[in-house]
């Protein structure tokens, strides 16, 4: 029990707390993301958005980053752009959305509001887009499909401190 107890404050002490510690929140219009220990900003990044960075997401190939909050459903260390954070779009939000517009089908709204309670990566196949991320490649410009992208040495740092179920909050 000691060790166990010794071992639990050394994580801590070192800055390795559970994922649920840490979240990040996207600022838009000030084209940043910063990540928090609880209260805490412990990083602040400069990031790109996409080619129409105003307004939430609304379809596929809006170009348009979406807003709200999600989480991070995959990492993947073998992206194209690097390395990559998948993000947790659409949303029930979106899905209700979606379907009072007729832009998806009842069965596809039911499996994006399913993935969000088991808290796992929602259809990214619909008419509401999907395949949203926080990548590497450059944030110089603004030039993602709907994505958010770090420069590498960056995103690296990111990929290294974020884990799959840490929230992401993007604001306008």
């Amino acid at each position: 029990m000691k060790s166990i107890l010794l071992t639990l404050c050394c994580l801590l002490l070192s800055g390795r707390a559970a994922a649920s510690d840490l979240s990040i929140v996207v600022l838009k219009a000030e084209r940043r993301l910063e990540v928090f220990r609880g209260p805490e900003k412990i990083h602040t990044f400069r990031i790109g958005l996409g080619g129409a960075p105003v307004g939430d997401k609304e379809r596929s190939g809006d170009k348009k980053t979406p807003e709200g909050r999600f989480y991070v459903c995959v990492k993947n260390p073998q992206s194209q752009f690097y390395l990559s954070l998948g993000i947790s779009y659409p949303d029930t939000a979106a899905a209700q959305r979606g379907l009072r517009e007729g832009l998806i089908t009842r069965p596809q709204h039911d499996a994006i509001v399913a993935a969000q309670q088991q808290k796992t990566t929602p259809p990214w196949d619909t008419a509401l887009g999907g395949e949203i991320f926080i990548h590497g490649h450059g944030s110089a410009k603004d030039w993602t499909l709907g994505c958010m992208a770090l420069d590498n040495p960056e995103m690296k740092t990111l990929f290294d401190l974020i884990e799959v179920g840490t929230v992401v909050e993007i604001r306008p």
